[in-house]
């Protein structure tokens, strides 16, 4: 439910001949009015030699080589596809995308690729992206045995799978080898209460030189949501309903977090900590030395590795609780997005667009290779052609473990993931104190919001 970091490394369709001709013969009717089914699956004609057809295509990615890369793919799917061109839109915001949406006619894009999953409950609940279901069964794909469980479940809403994963970033640990070493650590923590132990042993004096670890809510990529993954938590009920209080997850992952804050020295004094160490992506704490770990994504391995920082590191899948080591190796899953407008003109043309894009193995995998990113099906993740670093393994199996996860689609957005953070921060901090009060309050704002987006 939030923005993927994807791209964060640095330097880093058709309407129904029916419709049709009903629209050519009342021009009266609004162009929104000539528009497709949001679950028509196989409107108009994928493109002939008589009459070839052009699709829009709008994505966010921007720098050079993430740009050869999709325009690389792009020309494999027209060499398959002789008779589909692609006009791609690159660097293409969040706002425009909204804007896009709303827009009917040849004005409309065809396929849009969204950075944020946050997008995916918004746009599918309208039906702004159509169901690709229909499509997915009618060319015989089992998008179960296709995707990552995870990917699948932020890439559909109510059931819906109106969007596909096109790439991922999975969550994991860094740790510095050299520091480990230095105390006496000869292994990664795989549970929570080895990486609290870790945590304080690698800590020096208050931690202005060196801390084990930083566990506040809003340090980097770490957040709420993130670190209540290593539980496998259910977010809502059977009935839709918010259920922080009601899963016993959620109150144990802030109550392990709050007793770490306390041990490493209290809010105020991380906070203090936290605000010195400078920007996540050029002046990261982990990679000068001053953390010993941290909760991050794979494309941490491009900017360690650009800077060429001057320690040993290594990845581990992030440590579980206690009483689900049987766990270890899952891990918080995201990612980016693709679906197809239900305003596009050419709906079938996109689906062969899409398809390619997300399910051709060797176009995954090369955009995999060329943007640091996880492939996100089953057969790339498993392709002997990637080519990624050694330390990528951990991402590659957290995206390949069925325990992990992800936050589920609803109609607000991140609104929900807003709202628990901030309860998280004012009860990390000790602005709120109850913890079982402080959930069930924000179980009833969460559902005044889910009511009102609905």
């Amino acid at each position: 439910m939030t923005t993927s970091p994807s791209r964060r490394i640095r330097n880093p369709r058709l309407v129904r001949a029916t419709a049709t001709l009903a629209c050519t013969a009342a021009l009266a009717l609004t162009a929104a009015a000539c528009t497709g089914s949001a679950n028509s699956g196989s409107q108009g004609t994928v493109g002939s030699a008589d009459k070839p057809v052009t699709i829009t295509f709008w994505h966010g990615w921007s720098q050079p080589n993430e740009l050869k890369a999709i325009n690389d793919n792009i020309a494999g799917f027209e060499k398959a596809h002789p008779n589909i061109h692609v006009k791609a839109v690159s660097n293409v915001s969040a706002d425009t995308i909204t804007q896009g949406m709303r827009a009917t006619g040849a004005a409309a894009p065809d396929v849009i690729s969204d950075f944020s999953t946050t997008d995916v409950g918004k746009f599918c609940g309208t039906g702004s992206f159509i169901d690709l279901g229909p499509m997915l069964t009618k060319d015989g794909i089992d998008a179960g045995k296709t995707f990552p469980k995870a990917m699948l479940d932020y890439t559909q809403y109510n059931g819906k799978q109106c969007t596909l994963p096109f790439l991922g970033d999975a969550y994991g640990l860094y740790y510095n080898k050299d520091m480990f070493a230095a105390a006496g650590i000869s292994s990664p923590p795989k549970t929570l209460s080895e990486l609290a132990a870790d945590a304080v042993k690698l800590t020096k004096g208050d931690g202005s030189q060196q801390i084990g670890y930083v566990p506040l809510y809003d340090y980097y990529e770490q957040n709420t949501g993130y670190l209540a993954a290593q539980w496998g938590p259910k977010y809502f009920d059977a009935s839709n309903k918010s259920n922080l209080a009601g899963d016993p997850s959620f109150a144990a992952m802030m109550a392990w977090n709050k007793g770490l804050v306390d041990k490493l020295g209290g809010y105020a004094h991380l906070e203090k900590l936290r605000t010195t160490y400078g920007d996540e992506f050029t002046s990261n704490a982990f990679d000068k030395g001053k953390v010993a770990m941290q909760m991050d994504g794979e494309w941490r391995i491009a900017n360690l590795t650009q800077d060429a920082v001057k320690f040993q590191w290594a990845t581990a899948p992030f440590p579980v609780p206690d009483d689900q080591v049987a766990n270890y190796g899952r891990g918080y899953q995201t990612g980016t997005v693709i679906g197809i407008n239900r305003n596009s003109q050419q709906q079938s043309a996109a689906w062969e667009f899409v398809k390619y894009m997300t399910t051709n193995t060797d176009a995954v995998v090369s955009f995999a290779n060329a943007i640091d990113n996880v492939p996100s099906t089953f057969a790339a993740l498993q392709s002997p052609n990637l080519k990624l670093p050694a330390t990528f393994k951990t991402f590659l199996d957290v995206a390949n473990n069925p325990n992990s996860n992800t936050q589920p689609a609803t109609a607000d957005g991140d609104g929900y993931v807003t709202t628990f953070q901030q309860f998280g921060l004012a009860f990390q901090s000790g602005k709120q104190t109850d913890l079982t009060a402080g959930l069930k309050a924000t179980d009833t704002t969460v559902n005044n919001a889910m009511a009102q987006a609905k």
